[in-house]
């Protein structure tokens, strides 16, 4: 060496061997990664996509949330809204009167429209309005000036999506009920609505004025009575809320204010923005696994070179600092790599989801997400790799006279378990951030950590019963394929972990989206309904029946509803309840949930077919007068209500009083398309009451359908229609967009598995350059080196790909029966496909990296790579 290489390695050896000598470190750790960048960009190139979906999603969050604050008053339209079911009381209406210093007010409800310009018919959300309404914001419509002034005459406003469905025109007729009103202008948004929200019925507006006319304000209609108001400028709503909240409650008023529904938007995005950061958060860890193996790879590599620099008096800690100098300072550009990529993405995502939200999303660069996502990618990349880098310290200057790849010592290092223990309490600690549960999110990471336990487990299994149990009679190429999974340099470990990861998240993204489509599937199976028709006047079932009967369509089932209200339970009204100081507020609020609104109940002999008693007993048969009246309850709903058998129900129908048992209590499966209710009356009790019905119906198709509606909506323009096909579709399209954005974010996940697969290979190469040029030098053919990694990736990847499809099923099956509650099924063909694919794809990335290396002479690559 000389005297300038002397000087260069060791400037000021005093300062060397007493002290840390940062300059020093800085400059041995450049020194030492200019030959090694390529790698070292694999490493970290792990954790790019993990960052790039976390800033995506904080950046969307944090502008979601500054979106939902500046659109807050627009969100409602005005300081308050109230809403009830009923007609209000004198004395409510008096209270609702006095309120602020604005007022308007709507009816919605539910009905059909239809054209008379092309006889399409279409069910519609209904919102007669009367005043000044929306105070914030505008409704938006096609010519501007439409939205005010439709309340001048007999007009309505049109959603854009029936103007375009009955190629209708502004200045085109539309009946509602018995009135024809003129089409002044194309509704493009209003107050809170979302793409979703109109997709089955959208939103048609009219003046109040003319809703009598229609003659659909019939007993048994259920319609909604909204009130809008606008206080004084500098008025405390909060103190409106405190001083009006419980004789809001005492007469049955839902009320929201700007306050109140900022929180309830924001918690509706949390909970998806959470799922997605989860998902983010997966595939980051996903890429620091191959960060740390990557690592792991790279220092076995470099422990001749850590010797050598012992043997020159560097000491363990400086060693170690060299490389944590190198994986923080790749870390640092990997991160904000990653970070730019996110940053590009957030601008993405508001097209992706913008019809879950009643919003309009910005995209805005987020400095506060890029800083924080940079800060966890580095956090988080030094953590994973202090694993592999802490075993510097134990290497001694007898390594500069061993072979290169001499196994660092396996005793238990108290400092490795420390990093395992803050490994785990960091996760747990991200989690909790965004599950606002230690509980929840220690589960999820004891979740990660099972699944890593579990393939670890399968990956130690297979070396070791390869290495005992393979048969030495095998054919030589089998023999040395398998050999490599249990050799020095084995990437067993890495790609059973990473691959195994990425195809159980890829299975349970797959095989829970096919259920749910499959669920919606079998709702519209030929034994169902597709139409249902519901505000059915009594006088009208006769009539209606005969008419489905010429049309050839079968009526499935005619059911009587009957509309009424919780007066007491067990002698106790809800102020009573209130003011209960013997049970907790949190109880009390529930108790109080059986008195909300109006309930909609029905009376029949026989349970239905998906109906199914989990407690008490069904009472069949007619009530005698002067009998006790036994009802049964949806379970669910008994929960909330804090009900159980035996307990004493009153019941308000119509203004008479009417006094109940509680039964049985019945578990209804409400995704199917069926009618369901909350409470079940026996016969005998309610015929006499004013009720109205619902006609289910199967019809065999889309001309029969068009046809029957348009003849309903003609002949009676009260009843309601409800195409279950169209709503089958909203629902299949609704789950494509889910799955789509699901799919979107786990793309980085799926993405993140193949870029730690392709370093993980490709880092194998430098490993395994010795065995290639060794088994090259002693006659082994092109063919026969090709065949031997073929092998080795053909059982790596098929084992990783199974096992992955076991944790996928595992996890589809919890989720079917605890989160969706639902019968657990999938289907062969797409195992057998992802499979293939995944096994496919672990062989082509290795049989790629074997070329490279066979494609030069064993001398050159001895010389540039050793």
């Amino acid at each position: 060496m000389t005297e300038k290489n002397k000087k260069q390695m060791d400037p000021q050896p005093n300062k060397l061997t007493n002290g840390l000598n940062w300059p020093w470190l800085l400059n041995m750790a450049w020194r030492d990664s200019r030959r090694n960048l390529p790698r070292l960009f694999l490493f970290i190139s792990s954790i790019v996509l993990g960052i790039a979906a976390l800033v995506a999603v904080f950046s969307l969050s944090e502008n979601a949330r500054k979106d939902i604050d500046e659109q807050a008053k627009t969100l409602v339209g005005a300081d308050l809204a109230i809403e009830t079911g009923r007609k209000p009381e004198a004395s409510t209406q008096s209270l609702l009167d006095s309120l602020g210093t604005e007022k308007a007010s709507e009816r919605n409800f539910a009905s059909m429209i239809y054209f008379p310009k092309n006889q399409g018919s279409r069910l519609v959300q209904v919102r007669a309005l009367e005043g000044n309404f929306p105070f914030y914001g505008n409704l938006e419509t096609t010519p501007a000036a439409a939205g005010r002034n439709f309340l001048s005459g007999q007009q309505a406003l049109v959603d854009q999506t029936l103007m375009l469905q009955f190629n209708a025109s502004v200045g085109d007729t539309i009946k509602i009920g018995s009135v024809n009103f003129a089409i002044a202008g194309i509704l493009t948004k209003a107050p809170g609505s979302t793409g979703l929200s109109t997709t089955v019925a959208p939103p048609v507006f009219i003046p109040l004025g003319y809703l009598s006319q229609t003659g659909l304000e019939q007993r048994g209609s259920r319609i909604s009575y909204n009130y809008y108001y606008r206080f004084a400028q500098g008025t405390d709503m909060d103190k409106v809320e405190k001083d009006f909240g419980q004789r809001f409650e005492k007469d049955g008023l839902r009320y929201e204010t700007v306050e109140s529904r900022k929180r309830r938007t924001g918690r509706v995005f949390a909970d998806f923005n959470r799922f997605l950061t989860l998902i983010g958060f997966i595939a980051l860890l996903l890429g620091c696994i191959g960060v740390a193996s990557s690592i792991h790879i790279y220092i076995r590599g470099k422990i001749h070179s850590i010797a050598i620099l012992r043997c020159l008096g560097v000491s363990g800690l400086q060693a170690f600092l060299i490389y944590l100098i190198q994986v923080a300072c790749i870390g640092l550009l990997g991160s904000m790599v990653g970070a730019f990529l996110g940053t590009f993405v957030q601008s993405i995502l508001p097209a992706v989801i913008k019809d879950f939200l009643p919003i309009e999303l910005k995209t805005a660069i987020s400095w506060s997400s890029i800083g924080k996502g940079i800060g966890l990618g580095v956090v988080i990349s030094l953590l994973f790799a202090l694993l592999p880098l802490i075993n510097i310290r134990k290497i001694s200057a007898l390594g500069a006279l061993r072979f290169p790849v001499l196994e660092i010592t396996t005793r238990r290092d108290p400092l490795k378990m420390l990093v395992y223990v803050v490994i785990f309490f960091f996760i747990s600690l991200f989690a909790k951030s965004q599950m606002q549960s230690w509980t929840q999110g220690i589960v999820f990471t004891l979740s990660i950590l099972a699944a890593f336990i579990f393939l670890t487990a399968v990956a130690w299994f297979l070396r070791w019963s390869v290495r005992h149990f393979f048969p030495a009679s095998w054919n030589y190429l089998w023999r040395q394929g398998f050999a490599n999974l249990y050799r020095p340099n084995n990437q067993t470990l890495v790609l059973l972990t990473t691959v195994g990861l990425g195809t159980a998240f890829i299975g349970v993204l797959y095989f829970v989206h096919s259920m749910l489509l499959a669920r919606v599937t079998f709702s519209a199976g030929e034994n169902q309904p597709n139409m249902v028709l519901f505000d059915v006047q009594t006088n009208q079932v006769q009539a209606l029946t005969n008419l489905a009967s010429d049309h050839k369509i079968a009526i499935l089932q005619e059911i009587p509803v009957v509309a009424m209200r919780v007066e007491q339970i067990n002698g106790k009204t809800p102020t009573e309840f209130r003011n209960d100081s013997s049970e907790a507020d949190s109880t009390r609020g529930e108790r109080r949930r059986g008195f909300d609104g109006d309930l909609r109940v029905s009376y029949r002999d026989s349970l239905d077919a998906y109906e199914k008693i989990t407690a008490g007993k069904w009472r069949s048969g007619i009530v005698r007068a002067g009998e006790d009246v036994y009802i049964s309850l949806d379970e669910e709903y008994a929960k909330r209500a804090h009900l159980k058998i035996g307990d004493k129900m009153v019941f308000n129908v119509q203004g008479m009083m009417l006094s109940t048992i509680v039964g049985s209590l019945r578990a209804i499966d409400w995704q199917r398309m069926q009618t369901n209710f909350r409470i079940i009356f026996p016969l005998g009790v309610l015929e006499k009451a004013p009720q109205f019905h619902v006609i289910t119906l199967r019809l065999s198709s889309q001309k029969q359908s068009a046809t029957f509606q348009q003849a309903v909506v003609r002949a009676y323009p009260n009843v309601s229609i409800i195409d279950l096909g169209l709503v089958l579709k909203v629902l299949e399209d609704v789950l494509d967009k889910v799955g789509f954005v699901i799919r979107f974010m786990a793309g980085f996940c799926i993405l993140t598995g193949f870029i730690v697969l392709l370093s993980s290979v490709l880092i194998s190469k430098y490993q395994r350059i010795q065995e290639m040029v060794l088994l090259r030098t002693l006659g082994a053919s092109r063919k026969q080196l090709l065949s031997i990694a073929l092998l080795e990736y053909l059982f790596l990847g098929s084992l990783a790909a199974a096992t992955g499809i076991f944790l996928s099923l595992i996890g589809t099956w919890a989720l079917a029966k605890f989160s969706f509650e639902m019968s657990f099924s999938f289907s062969w063909l797409p195992v057998l496909w992802i499979f293939m694919a995944v096994t496919l794809l672990t062989m082509l990335i290795g049989l790629v990296n074997s070329i490279s290396i066979l494609n030069k002479p064993p001398l050159e690559i001895l010389r540039n790579d050793l």
